[in-house]
């Protein structure tokens, strides 16, 4: 390939829904990353929300998705660290079937690869090709954002992440639980598929974050005595937990790129924001850009260049408040409930069992975040 219309840079779930999707218009896309299967199981698990299962849908990916790698998640339990302090959603609630969809980060990158193997106007390349538009999806450590000059500046929270499957002899039923307390957040979420085969029992994705040093003491034990902690972290809410994975860990940061389109380019997914993943945000951020983008493209002018300035200016302005939104929810949130302080733990776990009792308010929380 010569030429392309567009080079998209990348071939995360991110970077292969825009493949996908731009081409979609008829345009020639190629797509700069490796479609080959990793070399390591990503043990992440993605929560998605109405507009990322639309996007998904639209691409004709999410029937492709194998049955036990998306749960529906019908009801969602939150604890604050204090007797009582709770707040629950249910789907019934919101009048619907279903309030998101915990769904298997592997196996919906594979379902995207293939999706972008059989479609006619993408071409995987190998370097770059000139392109009238790129899309920069390379994730928070992207090469040619650097090369640009835009800034991306990094607040590390001083956190990791831990990610595993889990199987328990009792059943989800459908349910999310999640715990918000200092120093750590825990959730649990519905996931039908194990990790690894042969695990009988019904199955769930853990991401636990905590503070690095006690992270790190976390993924140096054998298999036996971290399951006992997290049995201690969850007070056995969940059942009898055993590991269906090997755990994986990654530290935490809230990041903005500084410009989220410039002169032939645009920024989708990590490579233009970074949010903690109490509130499981991240993706549908990126496949929020993706839509945007699609849209700001389809609605150009006959006359106008997808390299145009102002074309391009039209998409930052469509996500610059989303992703604000966003970052300085799941930002207020990690501060208010990592705080140790007596009387800050005293406001936020009286705000939980408030918004409890306020139907409305509830309803309007669940709404936004499920992209409605």
């Amino acid at each position: 390939m010569n030429r392309a219309d567009i080079l998209v840079r990348g071939a995360g779930a991110v970077g292969l829904a825009a493949a996908l999707s731009l081409s979609r218009q008829g345009l020639g896309v190629a797509l700069l990353g490796s479609l080959a299967e990793p070399a390591q199981p990503d043990l992440r698990a993605y929560a998605l929300n109405d507009a990322a299962v639309a996007l998904l849908r639209q691409l004709r990916v999410w029937d492709a998705l194998p049955a036990d790698a998306r749960t529906a998640v019908r009801e969602m339990h939150v604890e604050g660290d204090a007797p009582g302090a709770a707040l629950d959603f249910s789907a019934w609630s919101q009048a619907r079937a279903e309030l998101a969809w915990i769904v298997d980060a592997a196996e919906l990158e594979r379902a995207l690869r293939t999706a972008v193997k059989f479609a006619p106007h993408v071409t995987p390349v190998e370097a770059p090709v000139p392109a009238a538009l790129q899309v920069l999806a390379e994730g928070k450590d992207s090469a040619t954002r650097a090369q640009l000059g835009v800034s991306m500046p990094r607040h590390a929270y001083g956190q990791r992440a831990i990610a595993a499957r889990l199987t328990s002899e009792q059943p989800h039923e459908g349910l999310a639980r999640q715990w918000f307390r200092s120093p750590d957040i825990l959730a649990l979420l519905p996931l039908d598929r194990p990790a690894r085969a042969g695990h009988g029992g019904h199955g769930l994705a853990l991401v636990w974050s905590l503070p690095e040093a006690r992270a790190d003491e976390l993924m140096a034990l054998s298999d036996a005595d971290f399951t006992t902690a997290l049995m201690d972290a969850s007070a056995g809410a969940a059942g009898a937990l055993e590991l269906a994975s090997a755990r994986a860990a990654w530290p935490l940061a809230l990041a903005r790129a500084e410009a989220l389109a410039g002169p032939g380019w645009v920024l989708v997914g990590d490579a233009a924001h970074v949010v903690h993943p109490l509130a499981g945000q991240g993706l549908n951020l990126g496949f929020g850009d993706v839509a945007a983008l699609a849209a700001v493209l389809a609605a150009r002018e006959p006359w106008r260049t997808l390299d145009d300035p102002r074309l391009l200016a039209r998409y930052a302005r469509q996500r610059r408040l989303p992703v604000l939104a966003m970052a300085g929810v799941t930002d207020a949130l990690l501060q208010l409930f990592a705080s140790p302080q007596p009387l800050v733990k005293e406001l936020r776990n009286r705000g939980l069992t408030l918004v409890n009792h306020l139907p409305p308010l509830k309803r309007l929380l669940a709404a936004n975040a499920l992209g409605r």
